[in-house]
């Protein structure tokens, strides 16, 4: 889990610490990736979440994530920096170890050289392998390069992370009408939405299709032509195929088998809003269509090539993807985030984790339902002097939905007291929508037998048709039955 240590926690304490590991840990995560820049305090921050780590008697690991784009990286003096870092937490009880030796990881850095002649050899003699870490610590950055690149960093990569591998990040504006013009030309592509069932018990075929037409009906063409992006794994491979080159080189030049650990990403959401006075960056990746449930889905598919997987992120507020409480300092994202709370996903984080972990979906034993949706039109206009976010154009309006059931029941969502849709579920998970317009409201209920079992109906969402600011970011809701 990519915990943000920079701009939240200048006045963070032991307990709130206690309260985050606490929270994690009862959700399926194992250890926080701490993300950490250059700021003074914020090693003794750090400092505390291991401490508090070592304090709760849990089983819950704990690892450097070095934010490149934040340290200064083009010294022997900031490669020291970094060392100390790493040297300082190392023999802590609740590092992570990997392969006997500390695991860290880094944000970028594919720009460093740390003084040397090449960003290669900055990484190699001044880090990977220093004699104060070499034998130490097992590296695994997210560098933003080609993976076909990967050999150049032999004697530097323990492993690979790749960040964004959690998004279809490829899919912009042009992109999308590009795959719905290809959409358009097949025929019979209405009714080809796929994975909308998981876990299921029984032979539940005939219950899927029925599932696949009735949310496929509810979807433009233009979300349907974006399906099989949603949660695909096409990078992934692309960076294992570049870490099996990598180990190769490894192999040929030392005659041992050198297999890396591959790191893959997995997040709910994306969108931020900052304008040219501030971070100048406003823009949202394609999160409809459950992007959650799908990603981690095919991760457990291909669990045997995922040597861990990290959830973005537990408090990045300025991005949208948090899974946890709202709490600590913010990035100024506060006209985004303010009453949006998506603790929510923890409870679907814990089921897929559970299946990442063990190979087998967990049986459902409470009925629930998780709701969410943006807080106005993708089409609405406002005042805001930050525009709509770059690639606004491929979202839908729609309320997401993800049902678990004990057993087969129907499941009614509206948006109205006159627009609603009703789907028949097996026992398991099953991922639903329905279409929303300004005015709409958020309900859902699992019925059985003539009875009601869950019902959830957020009083405090709304869906806006003139916001006073563009806000991109997700409604999130849960009931769960008693």
């Amino acid at each position: 889990m990519h915990y943000n240590s920079q701009d939240n926690l200048l006045m963070y304490k032991l307990q709130d610490w206690a309260e985050d590991i606490t929270l994690a840990h009862a959700a399926g995560i194992d250890g926080f990736a701490l993300n950490m820049g250059r700021d003074e305090w914020q090693p003794a921050r750090v400092a505390d979440a291991y401490e508090s780590a070592k304090q709760s008697g849990l089983d819950f690991k704990l690892f450097l994530s070095l934010d490149m784009s934040s340290f200064p990286c083009g010294s022997p003096n900031d490669a020291q920096t970094l060392r100390n870092l790493v040297n300082a937490h190392a023999p802590h009880p609740n590092q992570l170890q990997y392969a006997s030796k500390a695991f860290v990881s880094t944000f970028a850095g594919e720009s460093c050289n740390f003084g040397q002649g090449s960003v290669q050899d900055g990484w190699k003699t001044q880090f990977a392998k220093h004699p104060e870490l070499e034998g130490k610590m097992y590296f695994v950055p997210a560098f933003f390069i080609d993976p076909a690149k990967f050999t150049d960093f032999a004697d530097v990569m323990d492993g690979d992370f790749n960040w964004n591998s959690g998004w279809p990040i490829q899919v912009t504006t042009s992109f999308a009408q590009n795959a719905l013009s290809e959409f358009s030309q097949k025929e019979g592509s209405r009714s080809s939405l796929l994975g909308l069932v998981t876990g299921a018990t029984g032979i539940v075929t005939g219950l899927e299709k029925a599932l696949e037409e009735a949310v496929a009906s509810t979807l433009s063409d233009l979300q349907l032509a974006l399906t099989q992006f949603i949660g695909a794994t096409d990078t992934d491979k692309q960076h294992l195929d570049g870490l099996a080159a990598l180990s190769g080189a490894v192999e040929a030049r030392d005659g041992e088998s050198s297999k890396r650990a591959y790191m893959g990403a997995v997040s709910p959401w994306f969108f931020t809003h900052y304008g040219p006075d501030t971070f100048n960056k406003n823009f949202v990746f394609l999160s409809d269509q459950h992007l959650y449930s799908k990603r981690w889905e095919s991760l457990i598919d291909s669990r045997d090539q995922f040597d861990i997987v990290q959830v973005l992120t537990w408090n990045d507020y300025g991005e949208s993807h948090y899974i946890g409480p709202i709490k600590g300092d913010q990035p100024n994202s506060e006209a985004w985030t303010d009453g949006m709370n998506h603790t929510a996903w923890l409870e679907l984080t814990q089921y897929y984790a559970t299946a990442f972990k063990t190979g087998a979906y967990p049986a459902i034993e409470k009925d629930k339902i998780i709701m969410w949706s943006r807080p106005h039109s993708t089409k609405a206009q406002s005042s805001d002097s930050v525009p709509q976010p770059t690639n606004f154009e491929i979202l839908e309006d729609a309320v997401w939905a993800v049902v678990m059931t004990t057993s087969p029941s129907t499941v009614t969502l509206s948006t109205s007291p006159s627009t609603s849709k009703t789907f028949n579920v097996p026992a398991g998970v099953s991922k639903l929508a329905i279409p929303i317009t300004p005015g709409g409201t958020m309900k859902g209920v699992i019925e059985r037998n003539g009875q009601s079992i869950v019902e959830l109906n957020p009083q405090e969402f709304t869906f806006e048709g003139s916001p006073k600011t563009y806000n991109f970011n997700a409604f999130v809701a849960s009931a769960t039955a008693d």
